[in-house]
């Protein structure tokens, strides 16, 4: 039943994309266009303002847990390389002395019983069950189908950090204070978050590539907030830098001036056997034959880097973001792979821990391990940091 609600979500999905960026013609997919762009203007009015002003007149209340929150988000759906960033805000903060919890909704992770969800609304009462723990800050405690891939990762990455999943992030961040003694929580896609204020500093995420989308409100486009709302921002990223943001820092500073403003890229550290946990220097895959394998928001980024390292792309196999693979789908790509004669097949990280064992070994898969580099604001980071640690 799980297994074909999922299929049918990609499903929808894929074709609200197409819809949505022109990629199907037609009478039809343009009725369909002008019916999503009235849903949302609807979207805009009642999910975003109406409900950011019920919290400005604290008819819906927020909550202050006395400790400082980091909420790291962006303004459209998916795909500016979020995971990486909180990465490095837990790593530099953890650093520094401070204890973290990286506090996540856990998208398309595994829900809890349906009859204990159903109970709790039908009697309007509080979800009183205690967030899933994906690290303890000692070691990983769930796996990525009850953690979710990108708390997983984060887990994964981050030994010594506390990794917590919840849609009630006030009730997981109460959590990790008083289990953990945490003084600094990070909100994982939490721009939007506004039930948790207290103390708390927002930083948003803009793909150089794709900044705001195709520029209209969801459903109509991917955008969750208009670009004015940047104004809430005390701190921005500019991801995938190309260098050439001229004039997207323009249009930045028309709606926040004051914030700072930092360009980075996703920089490759080395390539992993998926398998065995082997690991290989970045020209590994020089002068390869390469398929890729990717179920992610953006996949022309990472298929265009592996061609930037060296790599021969002969073959590229795509799915939904957060696609979770079944043993079929991995035998049906290296076979496809290898009839296109390549030599290896590489994924990323994030989807790497959502592959099922395989006993296959005729056609080795690897991920690719990154990090973000800072090109432009190193400064201001730091300074970012200091401001967090010292408040």
């Amino acid at each position: 039943m799980r297994e074909t609600f999922r299929v049918w979500t990609e499903n929808l999905e894929t074709f609200w994309q197409e819809i949505t960026f022109g990629q199907r013609p037609g009478y039809k997919a343009g009725f369909a266009r002008t019916t999503l762009y009235a849903l949302s203007m609807a979207f805009l009015l009642i999910g975003v303002k109406l409900r950011r002003l019920l919290y400005d007149f604290r008819i819906l209340r927020d909550s202050t847990l006395g400790v400082q929150v980091i909420a790291i988000g962006n303004l459209t759906l998916g795909g500016t390389g979020k995971t990486p960033v909180v990465e490095k805000f837990a790593r530099e903060l953890q650093d520094e002395g401070r204890t973290v919890a990286i506090l996540s909704r856990g998208y398309r992770s595994k829900p809890p019983p349906l009859r204990e969800r159903l109970i709790n609304k039908l009697l309007f009462r509080e979800d009183s069950t205690p967030p899933r723990v994906v690290s303890d800050g000692k070691s990983l405690l769930l796996d990525s189908d009850a953690a979710g891939d990108e708390p997983y990762m984060l887990a994964s990455n981050l030994k010594d950090v506390i990794v917590l999943v919840d849609k009630d992030r006030v009730k997981s961040g109460r959590y990790a204070i008083e289990k953990f003694g945490c003084d600094t929580l990070l909100l994982d896609d939490g721009f939007q978050y506004w039930k948790l204020r207290g103390r708390r500093h927002d930083v948003v995420l803009i793909d150089c590539q794709q900044p705001f989308g195709n520029d209209f409100m969801f459903p109509r486009g991917t955008l969750r907030e208009p670009p004015t709302h940047l104004a809430r921002a005390n701190t921005i990223f500019i991801t995938k830098s190309d260098g050439n943001t001229a004039e997207l820092r323009k249009r930045i500073a028309q709606h926040n001036p004051a914030a700072a403003v930092i360009e980075c890229i996703h920089h490759p550290l080395y390539f992993e056997d998926v398998f065995t946990g082997q690991r290989h220097g970045l020209d590994f895959i020089k002068d390869r034959k390469v398929a890729s394998l990717s179920g992610i928001a953006q996949p022309e980024s990472f298929e265009s880097s592996l061609s930037s390292l060296g790599g021969n792309l002969v073959y590229s196999k795509r799915f939904a973001d957060h696609h979770r693979f079944s043993q079929q789908e991995i035998l049906n790509t290296i076979n496809r792979s290898k009839k296109r004669q390549a030599e290896i097949i590489v994924t990323t990280q994030k989807d790497a821990v959502r592959f099922p064992k395989i006993d296959r070994r005729d056609l080795g898969i690897f991920f690719v391990r990154v990090e973000i580099k800072i090109l432009t604001g190193a400064n201001d980071f730091q300074d970012c940091v200091r401001r967090i640690c010292f408040r």
